[in-house]
């Protein structure tokens, strides 16, 4: 019986390191009436899917009940090299003194993406307020969060699958609005977004420590979602904006040379709210999504469809870095993106639909290959595509 029960949990973490996992956390309290975001009263629990991004379509491996938020970045999800966990902030819950809004949340789950259903094996309830954007380094030690409603980053080691703090670092106030902090491949820095007050903080990491690396980034109004090209040499940031209708921007920060000459070489403009950002695994292929005034209330004169628009992403030293090669239409309210391993398929999350556009990549082409329909409204997502 031991050998039997061996050979099937060797054959579920197996599946798991060979599939191109993915995972969309969905956001159930929340829900867009007319162009305004409304709090759902007695709400379904939130769910984390997990699939399998191998075919079109991707297959569903599991479900599993764990809070999350649609508040932040679509980066507010993450997945550890090996591929057996994810771990999911949740930046808002349903306040307990007044169930139609929602407040600051503290929760950071990890979830066993081997077992077969999904399960939540860790959950940290009193973290800094509005956990948001989280990546993993390389090596797989330790994770980074970001925290939107307190102003800081946090460093956590990853040991026996579990998360240990580590060490919290203050870059800016809450007003700031932290929102991404992705570490660079080789795991001595990341950048950190800061929403509220138009700048990329640098961080250095050693070992568990953090420091300010005496580095700010202008880039352009409410950085918010960010990616990292797979060589270091490179990040892309998606300007937000404020919401008001204007065209919004994606910039090219240049990682080469010194920490203290790191900076914005291109801005680009995508157009209304690019809320997600994917960077290919070969870092040549950039998708941003796109609201497009999908989000404004009927008799806006800025309503409009959602777009997934696809990006070439040069080399340093090529001019432009950035070239936009294919727009397609989405959703509305769409959030994040995901790349196929062989960068050949592509999905992004709609919120208002509750589903995923599918896409095949075909000599620069955005091809439609369906929807995919989820039991929460899709909020962040994370792919480990190998």
């Amino acid at each position: 019986m031991r050998a039997m029960m061996g050979a099937a949990l060797l054959a579920l973490c197996s599946g798991a390191a060979t599939a191109q996992i993915a995972v969309s956390a969905g956001d159930n309290k929340s829900r867009l009436e007319n162009g305004v975001a409304i709090t759902v009263r007695d709400p379904a629990p939130d769910v984390l899917t997990v699939l399998d991004l191998g075919s079109m379509p991707p297959r569903v491996l599991g479900e599993v009940r764990v809070p999350a938020s649609v508040v932040g970045p679509p980066n507010s999800v993450a997945i550890t090299p090996d591929g057996t966990r994810a771990i999911v902030p949740a930046n808002q819950r349903v306040d307990p003194a007044n169930p139609a809004r929602t407040i600051n949340g503290t929760t950071l789950s990890v979830v066993d993406l081997t077992a077969r259903p999904p399960v939540v094996v860790q959950s940290l309830e009193d973290v800094p307020a509005g956990p948001a954007g989280v990546s993993v380094n390389r090596a797989g030690t330790h994770a980074l969060v970001a925290h939107r409603g307190a102003g800081s980053v946090s460093l956590w080691r990853i040991a026996g699958g579990r998360l240990e703090h580590a060490a919290t670092l203050e870059v800016g106030n809450a007003a700031s609005l932290v929102s991404s902090a992705v570490f660079t491949p080789d795991g001595r820095h990341a950048l950190v977004t800061r929403y509220g007050d138009s700048i990329l903080t640098v961080i250095a990491i050693e070992g568990d420590t953090l420091r300010r690396a005496g580095r700010d980034i202008s880039a352009g109004i409410n950085p918010y979602g960010l990616v990292m090209a797979p060589d270091g040499r490179t990040a892309v940031v998606a300007n937000i904006g404020r919401g008001g209708g204007d065209v919004d921007t994606v910039s090219v920060i240049d990682l080469t040379g010194a920490v203290n000459a790191w900076r914005v070489v291109e801005t680009q403009s995508v157009g209304q709210t690019p809320e997600g950002i994917a960077i290919s695994a070969d870092g040549r292929s950039v998708a941003v999504t796109v609201m497009n005034g999908s989000n404004k209330p009927a008799g806006s004169p800025f309503l409009g469809e959602g777009q997934v628009q696809l990006w070439r992403l040069a080399a340093p030293g090529q001019s432009p870095r950035l070239r936009r090669i294919a727009v397609a239409q989405v959703g509305h309210w769409s959030q994040g993106a995901g790349f196929s391993a062989d960068g050949r398929r592509l999905i992004v999350q709609n919120m208002v639909e509750r589903d995923l556009s599918l896409f095949r990549i075909q000599e620069g082409r955005l091809v439609p290959a369906g929807r995919l329909p989820l039991p929460a409204s899709p909020a962040a997502l994370a792919v480990l595509a190998r």
